[in-house]
């Protein structure tokens, strides 16, 4: 996993005790997960005596750093003993690396958990169904005389059990177009695959 040298240098202000006392740092730290994990919001870092103290421009890049670093640590499923180095290589404290670790280690599931549920994800096509109609006239000219094809798509959410159903009618030019591209688009799938 790398970090941005922005997010570096937040880690490395997070480290300095001059910037972020001890105590604040802590505080901080705990504040970062409970918002990321939508347990409070960010009012309680106006609300803290120790962090409204800080300078506001370093406490905005320490707190951005840390949600950041956090959610890609997360995302990538980073372990303790590759984040702890991380840590250390932005000039951080064993202490206050332990300390983000120790938080880490206890909600990482959840963070990931979090991060699955707001992924987009489309939905997965399980089954197909048409039908081929005949239309000789509708409501706005007399006579039609043309085949539309009515097609049924049933999706499905990743981790839902229930389908939904996406329907559409077409034209023979419209249905051959798309089956083209459909068939180009397995084409590129197979590409990738083999490469």
């Amino acid at each position: 996993m790398e970090i941005s040298s922005s997010v570096s240098l937040g880690l490395q202000a997070s480290g300095d005790s001059a910037h972020v006392p001890d105590a604040a740092f802590e505080e901080l730290v705990g504040a970062v997960f409970d918002i990321l994990l939508q347990e409070k919001d960010e009012s309680i870092l106006e609300g803290s005596s120790s962090l409204s103290q800080l300078n506001q421009g370093i406490l905005k890049e320490v707190y951005a750093s840390l949600c950041t670093l956090t959610l890609q640590a997360a995302q990538h499923d980073t372990d303790i003993v590759n984040l702890t180095s991380m840590l250390e290589e932005c000039k951080l404290t064993p202490d206050r690396c332990q300390i983000i670790a120790d938080k880490y280690a206890a909600r990482k599931s959840a963070l990931q958990a979090m991060l699955s549920s707001t992924a987009t994800r489309y939905p997965h096509i399980v089954d197909v169904d048409w039908r081929l109609d005949y239309y000789i006239k509708n409501n706005h000219l007399d006579k039609v005389n043309q085949p539309v094809y009515l097609v049924s798509m049933k999706t499905q959410d990743c981790g839902q059990s229930g389908t939904s159903d996406v329907q559409f009618a077409c034209t023979v030019e419209q249905l051959q177009d798309l089956v083209g591209k459909l068939k180009d688009a397995v084409k590129c799938m197979d590409k990738v695959a083999t490469s």
